[in-house]
């Protein structure tokens, strides 16, 4: 047989229950991916300017390509170009 028993709390002490088990939560969180001691916050500063140069490449790598696409395309007519006009002659 199971003994039920009911347990009441008032708002106050809800909040300050599901705010202790929300630290705890985290707390466990950070633990499990190594970001609990005193390094996190600059391992984050550091994984965070990794993410910003790693989005600036890839901005920079797209524009470049598009510029090389753009040059040869541009080389190709003025190479057709010049092709006849010297076919022409």
């Amino acid at each position: 047989m199971a003994l039920s028993t009911q347990l009441e709390l008032n708002a106050a002490q809800l909040e300050a229950l599901l705010e202790r088990a929300a630290k705890r939560g985290a707390r466990e969180a950070l633990e499990s991916i190594g970001l609990h001691d005193e390094n996190a916050v600059k391992d984050v500063q550091e994984l965070r300017g990794l993410l910003d140069a790693w989005r600036g490449t890839k901005k920079t790598m797209f524009h470049t390509i598009t510029q090389a696409v753009t040059m040869l395309v541009l080389g190709a007519l003025c190479l057709g170009v010049l092709l006849q006009l010297k076919g022409g002659k």
